[in-house]
């Protein structure tokens, strides 16, 4: 059975607020927003990047994946719903950015966690640095 339609964009708002939170939290760190909800590939649309920011500090290039959940829960492992076939359009879609824009700098890859709704407070935001995305195919890479 289908969802209705309003659940949807309730899901997209939420969303939404969530890449604005982690935006804002960028910022104050000392990031500059690059781009947002990027997509570098005019050929295969399912490659987007949440943030591109750069790291001052570092001179690096930090693709951000921005994943929001309504509740924290102590049962739910980090990075659980970034699945193997999320990753690897990741990879794809910031090597295909990398190229785009002929970046030859460092990078890397970091993932944020929003935990709560846009009326419910102030949100509980796990910044995880350096998510190994680019390891050679076939290595064990470690997702905690």
């Amino acid at each position: 059975m289908p969802r209705p339609r309003e659940e949807a964009s309730v899901s997209a708002a939420h969303g939404c607020w969530g890449e604005d939170v982690a935006a804002e939290f960028l910022r104050r760190g000392g990031f500059v927003i690059v781009d947002r909800n990027s997509r570098p590939s005019a050929r295969d649309r399912r490659l987007e990047i949440d943030i591109v920011a750069w790291e001052r500090s570092t001179d690096t290039m930090v693709f951000v994946e921005v994943k929001q959940h309504a509740t924290l829960s102590p049962y739910a492992r980090r990075l659980r719903s970034v699945d193997r076939r999320k990753r690897e359009n990741l990879r794809r879609a910031c090597n295909a950015w990398r190229r785009a824009n002929r970046w030859r700098g460092g990078y890397r890859f970091d993932v944020i966690e929003i935990y709560g709704v846009p009326e419910g407070g102030r949100p509980v935001i796990d910044h995880i640095r350096k998510v190994d995305l680019f390891a050679r195919r076939g290595r064990f890479v470690r997702w905690e």
